[in-house]
């Protein structure tokens, strides 16, 4: 007997003139008109040694979203994949990754 294999989707979005590359569970049209549905985000699990900065921080800024709703005009791609990449942010214009540098608060 097969076992069910989730889908997994990975999602290019522009937010705040920077492209960021999430992976999730789930991708739909949204209730809202002119949004697409991102729901159950996945992360890294936090058990290796290394800490990716950018994996930390969209973690920690997504870290209470229970369903993402992006504007369709903001979403540049959705890929179904077989295994979850590094998450990344990069700069809009060259294409760069970009790493957040630690901010004390």
């Amino acid at each position: 007997m097969k076992t069910k294999v989730e889908k997994l989707y990975k999602i290019v979005f522009i937010h705040l003139g920077k492209v960021y590359e999430i992976y999730s569970r789930g991708v739909t049209s949204s209730g809202l008109y002119g949004f697409v549905e991102v729901s159950e985000l996945v992360f890294d699990s936090a058990s290796s040694m290394v800490v990716d900065p950018v994996e930390e921080k969209l973690h920690e800024e997504f870290s209470s979203v229970e369903i993402l709703h992006l504007p369709i005009q903001s979403v540049l791609r959705v890929e179904q994949v077989r295994k979850r990449g590094q998450c990344v942010i990069r700069d809009q214009k060259t294409g760069e990754k970009v790493t957040p540098f630690p901010v004390h608060k």
